[in-house]
Formats: structure tokens, sequence, C-alpha cells
């Protein structure tokens, strides 16, 4: 892919984050391609009661990061859509920023998956996570699925 479809699909991902939950919890991305994606995160804002780091929060920064990589991964046209996503939770986070780096472990056609390690500002592992992506054809607005077309039934 070249770099101005990669500018494009980076600029369309942070423009509908800043309404989403994406921006709500701040997260924010440094350096994206379809290899590897790495973002942030703050802790605070993002705590459960006892003022950890909430394990979801570190699923939606997971998923975040995943499924940009998979949007570069497939291009202008494409659609990506999280199928599958685990999380291990290896040490708590109780302030500053986390730091997540997403790495493809495969991209194909119609599947990617990426391994999502966060860190905390000490370089600790926070989190280890996993991602899987469906890939699709665009439907066009107000259009229909050609593949829905050639199914038969």
């Amino acid at each position: 892919m070249d770099q101005e479809s990669t500018q494009q699909i980076i600029a369309a991902f942070e423009k509908g984050s800043q309404e989403s939950l994406v921006g709500r919890m701040g997260i924010t991305i440094t350096d994206a391609s379809a290899e590897r994606v790495t973002g942030s995160m703050p802790v605070e804002g993002n705590t459960q009661p006892y003022g950890l780091l909430h394990g979801g929060a570190s699923c939606v920064l997971a998923e975040t990061l995943g499924s940009l990589g998979a949007a570069l991964h497939a291009g202008p046209g494409r659609i990506t859509v999280g199928l599958e996503i685990s999380a291990t939770h290896h040490r708590a986070a109780a302030h500053g920023e986390v730091t997540g780096v997403a790495t493809r472990l495969h991209g194909g056609r119609t599947i990617t998956t990426y391994e999502i390690v966060i860190s905390d500002e000490q370089g600790r592992r926070v989190c280890t996570s996993r991602l899987t992506c469906l890939i699709r054809d665009r439907v066009p607005a107000g259009g229909h699925d050609p593949a829905a077309a050639r199914t038969p039934g």
C-alpha cells in the first residue's frame, strides 16, 4: 500500500476516534503501519473502583491498536471487524500512562491476527492481548453486499 493510502486510513481513524470510546479514553497513536502500531493511554480515568487500570480498558487499547493495524493491512475500500480478543493481565498499573505495541502475527486476505503488549512507564508488561480481525470489502453506501448476490440460498 502506498504512503498516501496509509495516511488517509490513519487520518480517517483519528477523525472517527475523537467522538468515540477511543477519544474518551484518551488513546493516542504514536506510530502506525500494517506490521506494527504503537499507542498510549492514561491510567487516570480508565480505572476500576480500586484505582487500578481496568482490564476492560486494556482490552480497548489492544483492540484499538490491532484494529488500526488490520485496517492498514486491508487497505482502502476494505473494512475490518474484530472477531476475537483475549487478554492476560500480568500486573496492575495505578498511575501514569500505559503504552501498547501491536505486532502483526498473521496477515491474510480475510483474516489478520495481532499480538498486543501493553507496558507501564517502567517498561513492565501489564497485559498481553491477541486480536483476530475479519477483513471484508466495503459495501457501498445505499448499496448491497456483492458477496450476498453470489451466495446460493
